[in-house]
């Protein structure tokens, strides 16, 4: 599990709800690092979260305390340094990092931009810089780049070629937001319960929920088609799909392909091109094909080209001749033959 680093800033104050301490003898968040060793603490949670700078402005003494309440598909931790400091991670890897605030203050920028403060989340490739004052500790919730795309490819219908990017700022005033936000404290308290320990699928379900939450609740690259990945395509997504086609028809793609250019899910473009050209996704695909064919044998009767029938046919992707000719035949008449005025 890795996790970004996040530099955060004092002037924004979070006296927000912290996970409770047990008291009563169950199990609780174990301490991965206690003590004032920087060099030492920078080290561990490089290794658990990700590679970042740490500076100590002040003379304050630190007394830094690591812990950590689940590592899986979701990662969650708290840190605190006891003194002001100044943290700049490197560009987070392959995971999303959501700092939540519990005591003290924070100050924050992520890829040069300040944000209004935390929470906040970060993904693959941010880069943070974050002051802490002497009072902070944060939450750090890590999840799984391929946690996170596994979630998103239900509703899109396949895996995205690209990580998403959510908004950073996570805004408290934003109802769906604060309810994720208390979701995620409630999970830090239920990954360390005794029913966590006699449930691990019951924790499982809880992460998910979670990846879900934040996919539904926080703005990001691919939140138009995910918020419903079977709602009708728009005539919008259907141009963006019909011009992926005419611009990639040489090429071997899928209707996973065809439905990321549209960007909508593969059972929302198969809804749109039914509903709206009366066709599938792939039959336009190979209709664009044939009538790329039709003009390169035309242009080998004119003189203006030279090859054959199966030449052309396999430039474009069809490699069964018997059924290219059939296919071609249906669209255009006669067969591929004809239009080239001479045999294959």
């Amino acid at each position: 599990m890795t996790h970004p680093a996040h530099p955060a800033h004092p002037s924004h104050q979070a006296h927000s709800a912290d996970p409770a301490e047990p008291d009563d003898g169950t199990p609780g968040p174990v301490a991965l690092y206690r003590g004032s060793c920087l060099d030492e603490l920078r080290r561990i949670v490089s290794g658990r979260l990700s590679s970042h700078h740490l500076t100590v402005p002040g003379r304050q003494q630190p007394a830094g305390c690591f812990r950590v309440y689940h590592e899986g598909g979701i990662g969650f931790y708290d840190l605190s340094y006891g003194a002001e400091v100044r943290l700049r991670t490197e560009e987070l890897p392959d995971f999303y990092s959501v700092i939540l605030p519990f005591t003290g203050g924070l100050r924050v920028r992520a890829n040069g931009v300040e944000l209004p403060g935390a929470p906040f989340v970060a993904g693959p490739g941010d880069q943070v810089a974050m002051e802490w004052d002497s009072r902070a500790r944060n939450g750090a919730l890590a999840v799984r780049r391929e946690t996170v795309e596994q979630a998103l490819a239900v509703r899109l219908g396949d895996l995205p070629r690209q990580p998403p990017r959510f908004r950073h700022h996570l805004d408290p005033a934003d109802p769906a937001v604060l309810a994720w936000v208390r979701l995620a404290r409630q999970f830090a308290e239920f990954a360390v319960s005794p029913l966590a320990q006699r449930s691990p699928l019951g924790l499982q379900h809880f992460e998910k929920l979670l990846v879900d939450g934040l996919l539904d609740a926080q703005p990001h690259s691919f939140s138009g088609p995910s918020a419903d990945g079977a709602r009708a395509v728009l005539p919008s997504a259907l141009r963006r799909a019909t011009a992926y086609c005419d611009e990639h028809a040489h090429e071997p793609i899928s209707v996973g392909d065809i439905a990321q250019a549209a960007r909508v899910g593969t059972r929302a473009l198969r809804e749109g091109f039914r509903t709206h050209l009366g066709t599938t996704p792939l039959a336009y695909l190979r209709e664009v094909r044939l009538e790329r064919v039709h003009r390169e044998l035309l242009a080998i009767a004119d003189g203006r080209a030279s090859g054959t029938v199966t030449e052309v046919a396999c430039r474009w992707g069809f490699t069964h001749l018997g059924r290219f000719s059939a296919a071609y035949r249906r669209t255009f008449g006669h067969p591929p033959s004809r239009t080239v005025g001479r045999g294959a």
